[in-house]
């Protein structure tokens, strides 16, 4: 199985591809969709769709796997961050690849036994969990960890049906 984690943000979007296979896991690709901040809101939901588009393409994944919204206290920061959902989950829809959720929470504790576990816990956690020569980028990290949660999951997925 070939899954695409997404941590969805405006500025920074991270990814990373996962291929499964038992139970060894192989990072294919991670990284993070960059918009500066003087980039109109368009043109970031633009390339964040763009760049998820070609990663579908290039990777062919069997799902995706993302970060459920959360509630914050900022209307416009949430209303931001909805439209960058808008943005994967409409790349993911035009390829007809499933999506699923996954709560902060249930990843952090998919990759570190603690749903209140740091960004640098999860680093530590991705690098060791892939064997890879470097701590990822957090946002990186994070996609990273919805992938490997997703596939933690699979034996449960009546508990986590896609959207």
């Amino acid at each position: 199985m070939t899954v695409l984690g997404i941590d969805t943000s405006l500025r920074s979007t991270g990814y990373g591809v996962l291929n499964a296979v038992g139970n060894r896991l192989q990072m294919l690709d991670c990284g993070n969709i960059r918009n500066a901040p003087r980039l109109p809101l368009t043109a970031c939901l633009k390339a964040i769709h763009e760049k998820v588009s070609e990663l579908i393409a290039e990777h062919r994944p069997d799902v995706m796997a993302i970060e459920s919204v959360i509630y914050g206290k900022n209307a416009g920061t949430m209303l931001v961050l909805g439209e960058a959902r808008g943005a994967v989950l409409t790349a993911a829809a035009a390829a007809g690849l499933p999506v699923y959720e996954y709560e902060p929470r249930r990843m952090k504790k998919a990759i570190c036994g603690n749903g209140l576990a740091e960004k640098e816990q999860i680093q530590r956690m991705v690098k060791t969990l892939l064997n890879l020569q470097e701590l990822p980028q957090n946002d990186a990290a994070d996609a990273l960890g919805l992938a490997i949660c997703h596939v933690h999951s699979n034996s449960l997925l009546s508990s986590s049906a896609a959207i």
